[in-house]
Formats: structure tokens, C-alpha cells, sequence
């Protein structure tokens, strides 16, 4: 990410392409293709520390990132936006998921996994990152 000054999509433009168009092209398979395109994100976006990841999370419009839980094999992070950002009941969170998975993984060095838990009631989505220390990358 470069400190260029860049033209902000309007929240609508993004909830468009992200929640609908992407969502109607992609029928059934959503989750899988949003996971696997995030872990090619992160491929091409690769974030050294965990202040990169959030600055990108935040750059990328996806929310605030925050680490909640370290866990011996993972952590926990919970992802909030501002109301009215992203329709939270709509939106998929695989692309996030997939992104932090990549993440992960190629700073610890181990196959890693990221499943994302939606919670409706605080408008917060859980992200539990997970590797195998037996597999490495």
C-alpha cells in the first residue's frame, strides 16, 4: 500500500459490485471463489506484521481488524465497520477470510485455515485462523 492520495469509491459503488454483482456472477460457489480470490489478494498484497494486515483491511474498505485471542495454533480477530458501511446480513466474508488465511500463512509458515463467524446481534464478524504446525509451507 502507497501513501498515494486516491479517488474513495462511495460505500454504495462498492455494496454494488461486492454484495450484488459479485453475488449474482458467482451463484452457489460464492464463498469458495471469494476465499480462494482472497488468498490470491494476499498473494499479490503481501503484509509483513499484523499493522499491515489492519492498514490494508481498513484501505481495502473490509473494516477495522482487530486481534482478539491468540490461541496456540491461531488467533481470533474480530472485523467491525461503521454502520451502514456494508449490509452486514448480505455481505460474505470468505474474501476477508481467504486474505487473512494467506496472511497468516506466509508469516508463520505452516498451512493455515480462517473461518469467519458472523456475529449479527454486535455487527462484528469473528475470523478464527488456525495452522498446522505439522505442515509446513
Amino acid at each position: 500500500m502507497q501513501n498515494e492520495s486516491k479517488a474513495q469509491m462511495p460505500a454504495f459503488g462498492y455494496e454494488l459490485l461486492r454484495d450484488f454483482t459479485l453475488s449474482s456472477i458467482l451463484g452457489k460457489n460464492e464463498s469458495d471463489i471469494l476465499y480462494w480470490a482472497g488468498k490470491e489478494m494476499a498473494r499479490h498484497y503481501p503484509c509483513q506484521t499484523d499493522v499491515e494486515i489492519n492498514t490494508f483491511f481498513v484501505e481495502a474498505g473490509f473494516g477495522m481488524l482487530q486481534l482478539t485471542k491468540e490461541l496456540k495454533d491461531g488467533y481470533i480477530f474480530s472485523l467491525t465497520n461503521d454502520p451502514g458501511v456494508f449490509n452486514f446480513t448480505k455481505r460474505n466474508f470468505r474474501l476477508e477470510a481467504g486474505f487473512l488465511a494467506e496472511q497468516i500463512q506466509q508469516q508463520r509458515g505452516f498451512l493455515t485455515e480462517c473461518f469467519d463467524e458472523k456475529q449479527e446481534k454486535t455487527q462484528t464478524v469473528l475470523f478464527t485462523v488456525r495452522w498446522d504446525s505439522k505442515e509446513p509451507r
